[in-house]
């Protein structure tokens, strides 16, 4: 039978620590002095209490390795649980959120997708604010450690190419992950208050930038205001597309910097991908707004950048409502959210390395085609790509697509039209923010959807950033007779 109880002691740990990180914004609320910090207290206490207990409870059953089952369980079980403790201090606090509203709002922060049902943001209480930007913050550090330490184990969808003796963590999955955890940590608290310095030295306030800096590095994008980082358009967005870039990449490359590799992130095939494709994606949309604002040019770079970089990325920030830009820079927009950043980073969607590897395999099948006799073999960063990791990636994009088409048959079965429908689905599950059209689209937000479609699009968020496997495989008959 399967033992539960290590799972419960790391979940119940972790919901105790989440309990109190809350003191921050009840601290931020008692100095801003609108009478809102007891609701964080309420928040924490409850939290603490719960997490605490299941620890307790569980305590007994620690030991130093997991089961495989046991770290599907926890993987999962994380990502699942922690957004419903997140979402108490919106029940309580001043959004008056229902529980449908408030776990949907938890689930895009810790899952860094950055859709909101929430509107008024510019006059919520700062504790709240920087709560929404808090689980963000936590939910990108978290699955940088999630994508280097537990998908290669578990084998999902091609991630253990990035296996290697260096985080070989098989039977000693928590003591090393710990260590991995806190060179990871390092770089991602550096690389926060870099982007919080430069958006204060760019003239944001410094709760502004300690927020919009949470949710860049986490490439999150939950922003202060209802109309998102338009509320800063200039030099602004220049920065915050550095930083969302910087934060789309491996994090194990940025390890490997301070340990002494400086060509560590050229020689990633990936990270060459990424940019490029960054590069073309960025000038496609840049000739097509110049032919609608053709005397804006710098402003049309600019937003281009900016809005491509978030899309990418799967930040989801938004600085105009590029849905006016025309069919031809949406349906560029559509796609490019679905390419994704790095792996090991905090970036969302397919990821570009998968791309890579189909691309990689296509090639040698075409090649074989025309040299039947030949032996070609599909290459990744000059290495030969094993059967097993190209059978995996093929099995994710083909779960990808079908997931995303069940999803979006799902959401036009509870009254949503077709574009809503299929972006909803798309923005949901590669986890980028906002959707397409009046509805969802970059100039609105979801709150006016119907409470079904908030659940399905609740699952489709844990879907898509545990890169579906880890998830299915939960449902199946075997998992459990294993």
């Amino acid at each position: 039978m399967l033992d539960m109880r290590p799972v419960g002691y790391v979940i119940g740990l972790l919901i105790a620590v989440m309990g109190l990180t809350m003191v921050a914004p009840l601290l931020v609320d008692l100095a801003e002095g609108r009478g809102q910090w007891p609701v964080f207290l309420e928040s924490a206490l409850i939290t603490i209490l719960c997490g605490s207990l299941i620890a307790l409870a569980c305590a007994n059953g620690q030991k130093e390795g997991l089961s495989i089952q046991q770290i599907f369980l926890l993987t999962t079980g994380v990502w699942l649980i922690l957004p419903i403790f997140g979402a108490v201090p919106f029940v309580l606090g001043a959004t008056d959120a229902r529980i449908v509203d408030a776990v949907f709002e938890a689930m895009s922060g810790m899952t860094t997708t950055g859709s909101t049902v929430f509107t008024g943001l510019d006059g919520l209480p700062k504790g709240l604010l920087l709560w929404r930007g808090m689980l963000q913050w936590m939910g990108g550090i978290g699955i940088v450690v999630v994508a280097m330490v537990f998908l290669p184990e578990l084998r999902v969808g091609g991630m253990q190419l990035f296996k290697s003796e260096a985080f070989d963590t098989f039977g000693k999955i928590l003591p090393r992950a710990g260590q991995i955890a806190t060179q990871i940590s390092f770089i991602y608290v550096w690389l926060t208050l870099a982007c919080a310095l430069s958006y204060l030295a760019l003239g944001m306030t410094v709760f502004d930038a300690t927020t919009h800096a949470l949710t860049t590095i986490s490439t999150g994008g939950f922003s202060n205001y209802d109309a998102s980082f338009g509320t800063f358009a200039g030099p602004m967005e220049y920065a915050a597309s550095v930083y969302m870039i910087l934060a789309a990449l491996p994090f194990v490359r940025y390890v490997q910097l301070i340990n002494g590799q400086p060509m560590a992130l050229h020689r990633d095939p990936q990270v060459r991908g990424f940019l490029w494709t960054v590069a073309v994606v960025v000038l496609l949309i840049f000739a097509t707004v110049q032919n609608v604002f053709p005397n804006e040019m710098e402003q049309s770079l600019r937003e281009a950048l900016f809005n491509v970089v978030s899309i990418m990325t799967g930040t989801g920030y938004a600085s105009v409502d590029y849905m006016q830009w025309g069919s031809f820079a949406v349906a560029i927009f559509f796609f490019a959210g679905l390419i994704g950043g790095c792996a090991g980073s905090t970036a969302c969607s397919v990821k570009i390395f998968r791309y890579q590897l189909l691309f990689a395999s296509i090639r040698a099948q075409l090649r074989r085609i025309r040299s039947p006799h030949g032996i070609f073999v599909p290459r990744y960063d000059g290495r030969p790509v094993g059967i097993d990791i190209l059978a995996s990636v093929i099995t994710f994009f083909m779960f990808f697509v079908l997931t995303m088409g069940l999803i979006a048959v799902a959401l036009s079965m509870t009254g949503l039209d077709f574009v809503t429908s299929i972006s909803g689905a798309a923005t949901a599950l590669a986890n980028i923010g906002p959707g397409l059209g009046n509805t969802i689209g970059p100039a609105g937000n979801f709150s006016s959807l119907n409470d079904t479609a908030k659940w399905i699009l609740t699952g489709a968020m844990l879907l898509g950033r545990l890169e579906l496997m880890a998830v299915y495989v939960i449902f199946t008959v075997k998992f459990w007779r294993a």
